[in-house]
């Protein structure tokens, strides 16, 4: 028998315009949670992935293949983000990286190289929030050059926050809009569905779709790829890399008992799991978000499960203001869309150079992104310069700024009031305490700074950091 209590979601979610299928799908996790659900699966459900296709195996053969199959891809954005870890308040996508461009900047410019490049009428489409969607539409007015014959954009379905303690909806009325989520970016496929747009894609000729983060530049269209997928009539590919220590957290690669491929996310770890899930010898890829999927067999997978997917519950717990933590406690129901390969009978993975993967998730990210160690190339690809060391010449330097100064842009912002520091031979920076940084600063090698003093560090312009860098005094 239903809980009386989801009437008063349905009644919202109905008066807010959400879908009925969406508050069906909403329905059938706030029973799972009812129920007690942790979303949590276990290591006896999620045994490690030993060897997989390498990317550096895809040759002229693939490329030929991919460069004919163009014509019916699709290149499909993930841009729902607010980028609220960073204090923003404001699509992520149109923060600037490079220069003066933005995020989307970027994969706008991508998209049209590669159109000018091919003659293909390659289609850009974006998945927005109703966070999102005003302000990009609005920014997307610089381009008119970037018509199409689908939609630009389809918008994804906002769900209720739930209250931890009572499991009611959430009312916020300083601000009703925090009242809602987005469901996560496994969303997508019952969004394509009610917003007409998989429909679209369809009738339009189009075949496959690559689907990645907004915020990961490093995600292209790549017809080596594409190729793979389409010589091996694959239904759906992930795109993963070898985890590293940075992706300690990161969603990784398992298999079921059944042996069907599946993601696990580190929200649906147990806790007493959690050294074994961060062990990067046992699980040794981590899911980059770059999915390909073969939307004719998108359609059938979804007219098989009733249009839900019932893919595996992620259990959020947060503030209800996300800029007060100290607000009350929420759920927030989302899913993974990589979750999905474990529906698609012969799924597969792919793994890919890390240079696919370059993410914006902290400042720390942002930094290097600002910095002189990557380059755009003519076409607006990200590149790592040539000039980096040979012991790191194919992956950017680590860095690690303290949350306390550093956290959100406003802070990196005003400590590094001229832009980032040179650091194309930089291989590691860590930065503790609060301080600033003068003009043309170079960082080199392995660099610590600290500094434990109550009034701020100032580095000097034109300073050079290196690995014997000594404390330095604060200079007015």
């Amino acid at each position: 028998m239903d809980d009386p209590r989801f009437e008063r979601f349905a009644a919202k979610m109905q008066a807010a315009g959400v879908p009925p299928l969406a508050i069906r799908i909403f329905h059938f996790y706030y029973q799972q949670l009812l129920a007690g659900a942790t979303g949590y699966i276990s290591q006896d459900e999620a045994a490690p992935v030993d060897t997989l296709p390498d990317y550096t195996d895809l040759g002229d053969r693939q490329a030929e293949i991919g460069q004919k199959a163009l014509e019916r891809a699709v290149v499909l954005k993930l841009n729902g983000g607010l980028g609220t870890s960073m204090g923003m308040d404001g699509p992520k996508c149109l923060l600037p990286v490079k220069g003066e461009l933005t995020f989307l900047d970027i994969i706008v410019k991508q998209v049209l190289h590669l159109r000018k490049q091919t003659g293909v009428r390659l289609p850009l489409v974006l998945m927005n929030s109703f966070n999102t969607v005003e302000e990009t539409r609005e920014a997307l007015q610089r381009y008119p050059e970037l018509e199409q014959d689908i939609p630009l954009d389809f918008l994804q379905h906002k769900l209720p926050k739930i209250w931890k303690e009572s499991l009611l909806p959430a009312e916020w009325p300083a601000d009703p809009e925090k009242e809602w989520c987005p469901p996560g970016h496994g969303n997508i496929y019952v969004a394509l569905l009610t917003s007409g747009m998989l429909e679209k894609m369809l009738d339009a000729g189009y075949e496959y779709a690559f689907v990645s983060n907004s915020d990961n530049l490093g995600a292209v269209l790549d017809t080596r790829i594409l190729g793979h997928f389409v010589e091996q009539r694959l239904p759906f590919l992930m795109e993963v890399a070898y985890r590293t220590a940075a992706d300690v957290k990161g969603g990784h690669l398992a298999r079921r008992p059944d042996g069907r491929l599946i993601l696990r996310e580190i929200s649906q770890c147990p806790p007493e799991e959690q050294a074994a899930f961060q062990d990067i010898e046992r699980y040794r890829y981590f899911n980059t978000n770059n999915l390909w999927i073969h939307l004719p067999t998108l359609r059938e997978v979804l007219q098989r499960h009733d249009d839900m997917l019932q893919l595996p519950l992620i259990r959020n717990e947060k503030p209800v203001d996300p800029t007060d933590l100290d607000s009350p406690r929420v759920y927030q129901l989302e899913t993974a869309m990589g979750s999905a390969i474990a529906l698609f009978e012969g799924a597969e993975a792919l793994r890919v150079p890390r240079s696919r993967f370059i993410p914006v998730k902290k400042t720390n990210d942002l930094l290097v992104l600002w910095s002189d160690v990557y380059e755009l190339t003519d076409g607006y690809l990200l590149r790592l310069t040539p000039d980096r060391p040979p012991e790191a010449a194919r992956r950017p330097p680590l860095v690690f700024l303290d949350d306390r100064y550093y956290m959100l842009i406003a802070d990196l912002q005003e400590r590094f009031p001229h832009g980032a520091p040179s650091m194309r031979r930089c291989l590691e920076l860590r930065v503790d305490g609060n301080i600033y940084f003068g003009r043309d600063v170079v960082v080199e090698g392995k660099v610590h700074l600290k500094h434990e003093g109550s009034e701020p560090l100032h580095i000097a312009d034109g300073t050079v950091l290196g690995p014997e860098t000594t404390p330095f005094a604060p200079s007015l």
